[in-house]
C-alpha cells in the first residue's frame, strides 16, 4: 500500500509578507478609465503593458529636435492628504511640478509616468492618487503613459505613502527658451499661484504643529478650513504658457518670451535667478501684487522672517516669464484669457549699471547666472 507525505506545515506566502497582489489589480481596473482618458492619438497601444509607446513621427518636421525630461515629487505634502484621508487633489500637485518644469525651456510635454510607494495597497485609495494624475495630465493635454505602485510592507506604515512622476517633451532647438535669450529691458510678467502649491511644507507643518491649529479649523481670512487651503492643488501653467509661445506675435527675434521660471524650492528671487544670464540683474517689486493670506497666516503663526518666507514659499508668484517689453499687453491678454491672475513683477538691467537697493539673490541651484534684486515691502491681504 502507498504511503501518502506528510504535510508540512504552511509555508510564507506574498500575501503573509505583507504584499497583497490581488488589490494592485483591483487598484489598476479602478484607474484605468481616468488614465485611458489621458490618451492622444499619439499613443501606441493601451494600459497596461510593460512600456508605453508613443509615436514621435512628427518630430520629423523639427529641424533640431531636443527632448526635454523632468522628475519631481510633492514632498511632505502627502501628509496633509493623508491627515485628511482626500488622496484625489494630490495628484495634480504632481503633474505641476513635473510638467511645468518641461514648459519652462519651451518643450511641448509628450508624456509622463508616476510612481507610488505605499506601506499597503488600499484600491480605492490609490485610484484617487492617480485618477488625480490623469485628470491634470488630461487639462495639459499629457497621456500618463505607464505608471507603477510599490507595496512596502515594514518599510512604511499601512497608510503612508509617497508619489513621484517624470515627464518627456520637446522642443525646437532654436526656439528653446533660458538664459541666453534674455536682453536688458525685458520684463518680468508673473503669473499668480493658487496658493501653497507644493513646496516648503515641512515649514508649514512645523508651523501649524507649534501653533496646535487643527486641520478642522475653520479660517475666516481662507473662507473655509486650514486642511482645505493646505491641499488646494498646484496650479497647471502648461497650456497658457504653450498659448503664449504659439500666438503671440514675435516683434524681435527670436519671439516675445525669452524665458520662463517655475518658482517652486526656494522661492522666487533664487528661481528667477537661474534664468538669468551673468552680468544681468533682475529688480522685483515686492509690492506689486498682493501676498494671499495663508503666507501671512504661517508667517505670523511662526514668527518666520519674512526673509525665510521668501527663500521657502512662493508667496502668490506661480510662475515669471521673461519677455520683450513690446510683448507686455499680450502676454497679459493670454493670461487673462486662461483666467490666471497676471501681472508687471520688474525688469531686467545691466547690472554694472544697477544699485542695488535691498536682497541681491545669485548664484542658486548650482547655476552661475544672473541675480536678482527683490526689494520693496510686501502688501498682505
Amino acid at each position: 500500500m502507498s504511503q501518502q507525505p506528510e504535510q508540512s506545515a504552511p509555508g510564507i506566502t506574498y500575501a503573509a509578507a505583507g504584499v497583497d497582489t490581488a488589490a494592485g489589480d483591483r487598484a489598476v481596473a479602478l484607474m484605468k478609465d481616468a488614465v485611458g482618458a489621458t490618451m492622444t492619438p499619439t499613443v501606441v497601444g493601451g494600459v497596461g503593458g510593460f512600456a508605453g509607446l508613443v509615436d514621435v513621427s512628427a518630430l520629423r518636421d523639427y529641424r533640431r529636435p531636443l527632448l526635454a525630461t523632468s522628475t519631481d515629487g510633492v514632498g511632505t505634502k502627502v501628509a496633509i492628504a493623508q491627515a485628511l484621508d482626500i488622496h484625489d487633489t494630490i495628484g495634480q500637485d504632481l503633474v505641476g511640478m513635473v510638467v511645468d518644469d518641461i514648459i519652462v525651456v519651451g518643450a511641448r510635454p509628450l508624456l509622463m509616468t508616476d510612481y507610488i510607494a505605499c506601506g499597503h495597497v488600499v484600491p480605492e485609495r490609490i485610484a484617487d492618487i492617480v485618477r488625480g494624475v490623469a485628470q491634470a495630465c488630461a487639462a495639459v493635454g499629457t497621456p500618463l503613459l505607464g505608471g507603477e505602485t510599490a507595496e512596502h510592507p515594514g518599510l512604511m506604515t499601512p497608510d503612508e505613502y509617497d508619489v513621484a512622476g517624470a515627464a518627456t517633451g520637446v522642443v525646437e532647438a532654436d526656439r528653446m527658451l533660458g538664459a541666453e535669450k534674455v536682453r536688458v529691458g525685458d520684463v518680468l510678467v508673473a503669473l499668480g499661484a493658487s496658493g501653497l502649491h507644493s513646496n516648503g511644507y515641512s515649514l508649514v507643518r512645523r508651523v501649524v504643529e507649534h501653533a496646535g491649529w487643527g486641520l478642522e479649523r475653520e479660517v475666516p481670512d481662507f473662507g473655509r478650513t486650514l486642511g482645505q487651503e493646505l491641499l488646494e492643488p498646484t496650479r497647471l501653467y502648461t497650456r497658457v504658457c504653450l498659448a503664449m509661445l504659439e500666438t503671440l506675435p514675435s516683434p524681435t527675434a527670436p519671439g516675445p518670451v525669452h524665458a520662463l521660471s517655475h518658482i517652486t524650492g526656494g522661492g522666487l528671487a533664487a528661481n528667477l535667478a537661474r534664468v538669468l544670464p551673468a552680468g544681468l540683474i533682475a529688480d522685483v517689486d515686492r509690492a506689486s501684487w498682493t501676498v494671499p493670506p495663508v503666507f501671512s497666516t504661517v508667517r505670523e503663526l511662526g514668527s518666520v522672517p519674512w526673509e525665510d518666507l521668501e527663500g521657502t514659499l512662493n508667496l502668490g508668484v506661480g510662475m515669471v516669464a521673461v519677455v520683450d517689453p513690446g510683448a507686455v499687453d499680450a502676454v497679459l491678454r493670454v493670461a487673462e484669457g486662461s483666467d490666471i491672475p497676471a501681472w508687471v513683477l520688474g525688469e531686467v538691467h545691466e547690472a554694472a549699471k544697477y544699485e542695488a537697493q535691498d536682497r541681491v539673490v545669485s548664484g542658486t541651484k548650482g547655476v552661475d547666472g544672473g541675480a536678482v534684486d527683490i526689494h520693496g515691502d510686501y502688501r498682505t491681504a
